[in-house]
């Protein structure tokens, strides 16, 4: 299988259950749920992404032939000593492309290997990791994981969710480009996570430290 990559990056991961672990983040490209041009933002599944994940022009982007010339990128970026290393697998919509093969080499060249879904493919066996971020009005598939991650408000039943075997729960606040819209999102999760405390809060730590 060749593989399409956005981009390869050491980082904090900096959001959700394992906020502020070192990472080397898999970026592949492509969603199902947008095709990336902002023209088709207002009819797209998803409408709030704040990712690129179209052009493959990132650090490490590119097409990769196998799994082996992928893993090996992804070791390259991994400069830590002790513990783990950890690859965050995500995109667009990376079980598009994460297959078995690929999760083979991750693991024997000694990756935890993280997940990073919307939940309309099911995961492949043998993830370490799977957090789910569904995105409300589409096929959810993948509704089991280490973590539930929501972005918030979607016009989700936080009752049904919560009967979901996810280990984890979180409300993350919306990104929004107006400061006003982003604080009123901000203020409505902390709100909800003290009104539902089987919820807890995520925040982009990345973003407030200006890494990627």
């Amino acid at each position: 299988m060749t593989y399409r990559v956005q981009e390869i990056f050491a980082t904090l991961q900096g959001e959700g259950a394992q906020a502020g672990r070192a990472a080397v983040f898999l970026r592949f490209s492509g969603c199902n749920l947008w095709d990336g041009d902002p023209a088709h933002r207002s009819s797209a599944a998803c409408r709030f992404c704040d990712t690129e994940f179209v052009s493959m022009s990132g650090p490490g982007g590119g097409t990769y032939p196998d799994a082996r010339a992928l893993t090996s990128a992804v070791s390259r970026c991994w400069s830590g000593t002790g513990g783990r290393p950890l690859v965050v697998v995500t995109g667009g919509e990376p079980l598009l492309q994460l297959d078995a093969a690929l999760l083979a080499a991750l693991k024997d060249s000694g990756f935890e290997v993280a997940v990073e879904t919307n939940g309309t493919v099911a995961a492949p066996p043998g993830i370490d990791w799977i957090c789910v971020s569904p995105k409300a009005g589409t096929r959810w598939i993948q509704k089991a994981g280490n973590e539930l991650k929501v972005v918030w408000p979607q016009p989700f039943d936080l009752e049904e969710l919560e009967a979901l075997p996810f280990g984890q729960r979180f409300l993350q606040p919306m990104d929004d480009p107006d400061p006003e819209v982003r604080t009123r999102h901000r203020e409505l999760a902390v709100r909800t996570c003290l009104e539902r405390p089987t919820w807890r809060l995520s925040f982009q730590v990345h973003k407030a430290l200006g890494i990627p």
